[in-house]
Formats: structure tokens, C-alpha cells, sequence
């Protein structure tokens, strides 16, 4: 609770000189504060209508407008001005922040020498009868400390229920041997199955080759598409679509790329001011002064001929002698 609210609410019992005592605070004080509660409660008011104005212009940008860009569509808008520690101040009161991107991390690593495995799959992750068609991967699990414990999974696609799965430290080939054991555990056997994997390289390490052979299961992998290369390079964490054709490549490479509409940048622009309002001295229009030069017919050319012009006296006609 406020100190000063605190007196207030309590001054008719025990006096204000008393309570600011104890509380710690002049009296002074608690008068100004007192005086200005109107003025607070104007300026609380001003500042929910801005938040609102705020969260409107946040909201029209899908969430990725921070304080820099919400500031600069307020002062390109033409409304009042805005300092953007107003902006940062009321924003973080709102709980309102722009959309950050998370930094991608490398999950897939291929093994080059690995042995090569067709799709048997063909993006067709669907089936009818249970035990035929599985899909394998592994999953980060962040523990704290910036460590992940690793759980890779067995799923069947016919069911979609989990059949098999391992928890470790690590992401050794023994990890997806151990689930693919505990899914034959479950099943039974998994014969003539499909094993449906990435191209990882605990699934394509010979450890677990050789569990899909004991176990019966033919393996299969997805097919790498442009922009995924093999050999330690980093692979889409998603699934490709299909080659596109020909036409499609040439409509795209002649097509201007696209760009996302982004604020114009921060500029120090100086609010509309009303007409007749003084400019400061740095900015006003020096008009030249308004002198009256006499006409050149009035002016007496200086002889050049030898003859020398009279000499120029302070004191009147009448007083040259004593100027000497």
C-alpha cells in the first residue's frame, strides 16, 4: 500500500503529524500528494487511452511491432507525440511485446557413409491395419542448466498410439535400438513392418540396421529435397513437398521476391505546430533590414586628378580654430 494513502485513510484517528512520523515522510509531502490526486488520476486516464491506442497498433502487426516501430507509427500517424519511455513504460505495465523468433537449432546431422534407404512411405502417413507402417524420431528435452535429455519414440501410424520409447543422456545409436526393442516388447513382433525414419545418424547407423533386420522391419527414409544436402549439412526439420516442376521454377525465378512492409525509420521530426506559433530564434527567417541607400545621383564621385578632397572636420564652421 501507498505510505501516503496510508495516512490518509487513518489520519481521523490518529493524526496526520503522528503517522508521518512513523511512516517516515514530511508531512509536506503528503499534502502535495494529496493536492495532486486529480492531476494523477487525469494523467492514469491519459495512459489507459494509450495503451489501448498501443495494443491497437501491436495488434494490426500481428505481434511483431516492438517500442521503436509502435513509437514511429505514432509520430507518422500525426497525433500527439510520444516518447518512446512512454511507450516501453506502458507496454511492459500491459504485458504487450513483440513476437521474438527462436534461434533454429541443428537437430539433424546425416552421416555421409551411411547406407542409402528408399521411401517407402511416400509422404503417405497414413494407414489401415495396425503394425505396418512406424515413424521414429528423437526430441530435445530441455532439464535446465542449458543440458536436454533426449526421448526418442515409436509411433504407429495406424493407431497413433506410442508403441515404443527411450529416455537418455545422450544420442547414441543405442537410443533408437533400445526403442525400437521396446516396441517389438509391445507388439510382439514387428515383422514386415515399415520403419519410417529421418536421415539422422543414429537411424542410419549400422547398430540399428542390424535391429531392423533381426526384427523383421524394412527400413525406410525420407526423401531429401533442394536445399538439403548430406555430408554434416543441416536438414529441414519438416517434411518437403515435391520436386517442383520446371514451369513452376521458372515462374518463380522471374517473380520479384517478396518483402515484408516494415515502419519507416526513426526520424527525429518535430510535432505540427499551429499557425502563429513563435519558432525558436535557430529557426526564424532573418529578414534583411530594411535600408534606404541614397540614390547614385546623389552621390559625389571622388576626384582623381590630383585634387585632393577637403578635409573632414569634427567641430562646426564656426569652430574650426579651436580644433585646430
Amino acid at each position: 500500500m501507498n505510505r501516503f494513502q496510508c495516512v490518509a485513510d487513518l489520519r481521523a484517528e490518529h493524526g496526520v503529524k503522528r503517522l508521518c512520523r512513523v511512516l517516515g515522510i514530511a508531512r509536506s509531502s503528503f499534502y502535495y500528494w494529496q493536492a495532486t490526486a486529480l492531476a494523477r488520476a487525469a494523467r492514469q486516464a491519459a495512459d489507459e487511452k494509450l495503451t489501448t491506442k498501443i495494443a491497437a497498433v501491436h495488434a494490426a502487426s500481428d505481434g511483431t511491432y516492438g517500442v521503436p516501430r509502435v513509437t514511429t507509427e505514432f509520430r507518422e500517424s500525426g497525433g500527439e507525440p510520444v516518447n518512446h519511455k512512454k511507450v516501453a513504460r506502458l507496454m511492459k505495465t500491459a504485458g504487450i511485446a513483440r513476437f521474438r523468433l527462436r534461434r533454429k537449432h541443428r537437430t539433424t546431422v546425416a552421416d555421409p557413409a551411411a547406407a542409402k534407404a528408399s521411401d517407402l512411405i511416400g509422404r503417405d502417413f497414413t494407414a489401415t491395419e495396425v503394425n505396418t507402417k512406424y515413424v521414429g524420431d528423437i526430441t530435445y528435452l530441455p532439464v535446465g542448466g542449458g543440458k536436454f535429455c533426449y526421448l526418442a519414440t515409436v509411433i504407429d501410424l495406424a493407431s497413433r498410439r506410442l508403441a515404443g520409447w527411450a529416455i537418455a543422456d545422450h544420442m547414441r545409436a543405442e537410443l533408437v535400438v533400445d526403442t525400437l526393442a521396446a516396441a517389438e516388447r509391445t507388439r510382439g513382433s514387428l515383422a514386415a513392418a515399415i520403419m519410417h525414419t529421418d536421415h539422422g545418424a543414429q537411424y542410419t547407423s549400422r547398430a540399428f540396421a542390424d535391429a531392423c533386420r533381426r526384427a523383421g522391419v524394412r527400413q525406410s527414409r525420407r526423401r531429401l529435397q533442394r536445399g538439403q544436402r548430406r555430408g554434416g549439412e543441416l536438414e529441414r526439420d519438416h517434411e518437403t513437398r515435391d520436386p517442383p516442376e520446371p514451369k513452376e521454377l521458372v515462374k518463380r525465378a522471374r517473380s520479384p521476391p517478396r518483402t515484408l512492409p516494415l515502419a519507416a525509420p526513426l526520424q527525429h521530426r518535430p510535432p505540427p505546430q499551429p499557425p502563429g506559433t513563435p519558432q525558436p530564434h535557430h529557426l526564424r527567417t532573418r529578414a534583411r533590414p530594411n535600408i534606404n541607400y541614397a540614390d547614385a545621383s546623389r552621390i559625389t564621385p571622388c576626384p582623381t586628378s590630383g585634387v585632393r578632397p577637403p578635409p573632414v572636420t569634427c567641430c562646426p564652421p564656426g569652430l574650426r580654430t579651436i580644433c585646430g
